[in-house]
């Protein structure tokens, strides 16, 4: 994860206009995840793409949500990998027993 920020921001780092406000990476964010709905909701809803629309992926929509995130963290100099290890440590601790654990043996 430390990689690809740094990769996120050497790229980043090689135009005047640097990062943008977090405000406006918000705004990005938001923008992005709205057409990853939409990819979504192609491939698995009950709206069919029209003809003239673009061919995107929801792989594609994931790498610019991704992209977006990353350039947020950077620029308010968070550190990914650290906040995954949070969350995860919030995921085995505090919600350790809120789901139901497959069994040794037992089918999902």
């Amino acid at each position: 994860m430390q990689e690809m920020q740094q990769e996120v921001d050497t790229y980043i780092g090689q135009f005047k206009e640097g990062y943008f406000s977090p405000l406006a990476m918000m705004a990005r964010m938001t923008e992005e995840l709205g057409e990853l709905a939409r990819e979504v909701n192609h491939y698995y809803g009950e709206k069919p793409k029209k003809s003239t629309e673009k061919e995107q992926t929801i792989e594609e929509e994931l790498g610019d949500i991704l992209f977006v995130l990353l350039c947020f963290a950077n620029s308010l100099d968070i550190s990914m990998e650290k906040a995954f290890d949070m969350v995860m440590n919030k995921f085995n601790t505090r919600d350790k027993d809120r789901w139901t654990r497959i069994k040794e043996g037992e089918e999902k």
